[in-house]
């Protein structure tokens, strides 16, 4: 790959991490999906470490199977794209550094989510949404594998 196209690979992971944290930024906290109907008029958070996830667990009978995916599922699948154009737009990128910017970034959108009364801070989503942004970087490699395959192929033909 010539350093013209990583160029603009890099370039389009980066128009894409935009793209994405403005969605994440209107689907977290302007969404009226899941009870987002405005500022809550007292502090709802969970401390202790998959509290939640055994909830939705033990009872998902009672909760359905969409409220149970949406929760355990959703808050992996929402930060997968994060791990994936952070090392896509990224000079740099190794798992740690992925690990480390994906804890962040849900410990600030918890954070803010308390500060605002907008859903609430959860321990458990910290974990599931860093676990999205790891798995979000494991599909990069894959993928960058794969990319970088079919391009030595490609120039062993030639």
């Amino acid at each position: 790959m010539s350093r013209k196209q990583v160029k603009r690979f890099r370039i389009l992971g980066k128009l894409l991490f935009i793209l994405y944290i403005g969605f994440l930024i209107y689907f977290l906290f302007l969404s009226d999906w899941y009870g987002r109907e405005g500022v809550l008029d007292e502090y709802r958070y969970n401390l202790e470490l998959f509290k939640e996830i055994r909830r939705f667990v033990m009872y998902r009978e009672q909760l359905g199977p969409f409220a149970v995916f949406s929760n355990l599922f959703g808050n992996i699948l929402i930060f997968m794209p994060f791990g994936f154009f952070i090392s896509m737009a990224s000079r740099t990128r190794g798992f740690f550094k992925t690990l480390f910017y994906s804890l962040c970034l849900s410990l600030c959108v918890e954070i803010l989510q308390l500060a605002t009364r907008v859903g609430s801070f959860d321990v458990d989503d910290i974990l599931l949404n860093t676990v999205g942004g790891v798995l979000g970087y494991l599909v990069f490699v894959i993928c960058n594998l794969i990319r970088r395959r079919c391009y030595v192929r490609k120039r062993k033909k030639r």
